[in-house]
């Protein structure tokens, strides 16, 4: 996998291939494998406190000299906390999500880092744009976690905003191969932005029944709950049939909130609770069956592009394609 493009000139990067900043799973440790191995780490702001952001950002920057970022969630009540210790620390990447992507843009290029803001329509897309992004992570309904209620597939979603938008485009969902990194690109995606396949490494603060739940979950293991209160994609467990037969119920907002409690994430991802945690995973957790480390999988996923590109640039003798 030889690409220079605009994604890895943008963040000065090896290969256009960003970790998720995933709650309770993207501490430093994870995020510094993944930018020493030539890819783009984030800290995942989502579960953190601003002390303990601050924590991880001055270890991971410890830990490599290559470039990393923090995944923020807009929504958060102490956003503008965090955004403090990202500025104070001089972090220079900041992928944003949930909210509106111009909430702090000028902060953030007034400091000079590159913005990424996560979107699941086109017209989100468009407004991120429009705020002064230099790119856009444009994710699927196949992700985990938590998603767009529109539940636009990725193979939909991406060759739209691709068409539509002159920020480069990070394809997210459901890509945990060289295979899905390939045909992101053929979709118009500059960069893939993969979760789950990282969730389950050796360098994941998550829990090591989380990361087995992942490790064992089959093609119909997920599904997706709470559309009314926040979309997410998660392992079925006795939390999740809980929360889809309420909803088939037609039970109100409040109750559903009530049956998502507290510490949901928490509780399955960091602590292993596999029967009243919320294990977010995506559709590509399938796939996943053995847990690797950051460098392993760099080194299936470039091969695996590499392999599948052959593949499909071979030339028979007669001139047909060899797909």
């Amino acid at each position: 996998m030889k690409i220079k493009n605009e994604i890895t000139e943008l963040f000065g990067i090896e290969f256009p291939i960003i970790q998720g900043g995933m709650v309770w799973v993207s501490g430093w440790r994870l995020a510094s494998a993944v930018s020493e191995n030539g890819g783009l780490g984030l800290i995942g702001a989502g579960s953190m406190k601003p002390e303990l952001l601050r924590e991880h950002i001055r270890k991971c920057a410890a830990a490599t000299q290559k470039p990393f970022g923090v995944n923020l969630p807009l929504l958060r009540k102490d956003a503008q906390d965090l955004v403090d210790v990202i500025l104070e620390e001089k972090v220079k990447i900041v992928f944003t999500s949930a909210g509106h992507p111009g909430k702090f843009i000028e902060q953030f290029k007034t400091n000079g880092l590159k913005v990424a803001h996560v979107v699941s329509n086109l017209k989100q897309a468009l407004k991120t744009e429009s705020v002064g992004c230099d790119a856009v992570v444009a994710e699927g309904v196949e992700a985990g976690g938590h998603n767009g209620t529109d539940e636009i597939t990725t193979m939909a979603l991406i060759p739209h905003i691709s068409e539509n938008v002159k920020i480069p485009v990070i394809a997210a969902g459901g890509i945990s191969s060289g295979k899905a990194i390939l045909a992101a690109f053929a979709l118009g995606a500059k960069g893939v932005q993969i979760g789950t396949l990282f969730a389950a490494t050796t360098e994941s603060s998550a829990h090591e029944n989380y990361k087995r739940a992942i490790l064992n979950a089959r093609d119909t293991d997920t599904t997706l709950i709470l559309k009314q209160i926040a979309l997410a994609r998660v392992i079925k467990n006795k939390f999740a049939e809980e929360a889809v037969k309420a909803e088939y119920a037609g039970v109100g907002v409040e109750t559903l909130k009530k049956i998502l409690g507290e510490k949901r994430e928490r509780r399955g991802i960091f602590e292993g609770d596999l029967e009243e945690g919320m294990l977010e995973a995506g559709q590509g957790a399938a796939q996943i069956n053995k847990e690797f480390t950051v460098g392993e999988v760099f080194e299936f996923l470039i091969s695996d592009y590499d392999k599948q590109l052959k593949k499909l640039t071979e030339t028979n003798a007669n001139g047909d394609r060899n797909v």
